[in-house]
């Protein structure tokens, strides 16, 4: 290197102290810790401002709601006292979209739909009647949902304000989008949640006891299955594992898959549970045992002993109770109460339904997965 060029490398080169780790004067250390913390800051202040966002909207959506609501009882009290007859929604959307043009809101459906909202829920909810204080400002549930949301709900729940907040609820609890709810809508969820024959109000505290009860069904509908007339046990539970996504949805919101034959000593034997779930809303795991025969009372004792089991092998300090439920292909409901009144473990008792059962002469028939991959590559080579 000549003289020139050594001079400028000498010049502009760092000044490195390997003992300190400092490029010209600065600790290399510093630096990282410094950046780190700014980009630590930097994502702080994102997930502020998101959070800032999404309070905004639902604050937004809410006071949008009650003013339907208030709107839709002032629509509801003054419409015989208007002359209008039949033009009645018509000459107010008009009325009031000349004097705010840009508000899309004042359609003629939309304001039958602000009706329907405050006559649909008029008995079973504490809101205030128009002109009146909302109190303390809190977000009521049924101003928690979008109003897309409500008006399917109306559409498919006239006349059943029970089954409207209940469907309220269950898009809050779920987050549940617009086409979701349309697809449980059209289902018989609401007949069936929280319906299981349960011993939880003499096992549980309170709160637990409404909750738990909440999270059964009766009965469970297993329609994403296809078995035999004649199947057995072991097929049954053969579906539902190649199913567990399903099978979860069928459950409802909060179950945690654990393990199937899910195996436990109990004194000197081995035993083995059906399948071992944990409820993440109630922190508590759930025994399920699956019978394909008519409910027994030695079905409850055995589910019994394994919530015993539960509780002393698997239950943490930080664990809810667990839970027992028996899923039967069919039940006395007289029979089932008598039997978990004399159970002293959390037990509940559901039946289930099968509707896609083929013909055992039927399953012959039908080519197996080996012949239909052989058909498949023929047409592809063809």
């Amino acid at each position: 290197m000549n003289t020139l060029g050594s001079k400028i490398y000498r010049k502009n080169s760092f000044k490195w102290n390997s003992t300190s780790k400092k490029i010209c004067g600065v600790n290399m250390d510093k630096l990282v810790e410094m950046d780190g913390q700014y980009r630590k800051w930097i994502s702080e202040v994102s997930k502020r401002f998101r959070q800032s966002q999404i309070k905004v909207a639902v604050k937004v959506n809410d006071e949008m709601l009650r003013f339907y609501w208030q709107l839709g009882k002032e629509l509801h009290d003054r419409k015989d006292s208007f002359s209008y007859g039949q033009s009645f929604y018509k000459t107010i959307s008009h009325d009031l979209r000349k004097e705010l043009p840009d508000v899309k809101s004042f359609l003629e459906t939309n304001l039958r739909y602000m009706q329907k909202f405050a006559e649909l829920y008029s008995e079973v909810s504490n809101l205030p009647q128009p002109g009146e204080d909302f109190g303390n400002g809190e977000i009521e549930p049924l101003f928690a949902i979008p109003w897309g949301h409500h008006k399917l709900i109306m559409d498919k729940c006239s006349g059943n304000p029970k089954k409207a907040l209940f469907f309220v609820n269950q898009v809050i609890q779920n987050g549940w989008s617009r086409a979701v709810l349309l697809n449980f809508l059209d289902t018989d969820l609401f007949e069936r949640q929280g319906k299981a024959i349960t011993n939880f109000k003499q096992t549980l505290p309170a709160i637990q006891s409404d909750l738990a009860q909440d999270i059964t069904k009766d009965p469970y509908k297993f329609d994403f299955i296809t078995l035999t007339q004649s199947y057995n046990e072991k097929e049954l539970k053969d579906a539902l594992m190649d199913n567990i996504q399903k099978f979860l949805l069928e459950l409802g919101n909060g179950f945690a898959f654990v393990g199937r034959e899910y195996r436990i000593e109990i004194g000197s034997t081995e035993n083995f549970i059906d399948m071992l779930f944990y409820h993440i809303r109630l922190h508590c795991y759930v025994v399920v045992e699956v019978k394909v025969t008519e409910f027994e009372s030695s079905y409850a004792g055995q589910l019994g002993t394994y919530v015993v089991a539960g509780n002393q092998q698997l239950k943490t300090e930080k664990d809810e109770p667990t839970l027992g439920l028996l899923v039967c292909k069919s039940k006395d409901d007289i029979k089932a109460q008598y039997a978990l009144e004399a159970s002293s473990q959390p037990l509940g008792v559901s039946a289930y339904e099968l509707s896609k059962l083929i013909p055992e002469n039927f399953k012959g028939s039908l080519p197996s997965i080996d012949e239909i991959e052989s058909e498949l590559r023929k047409d592809t080579e063809g």
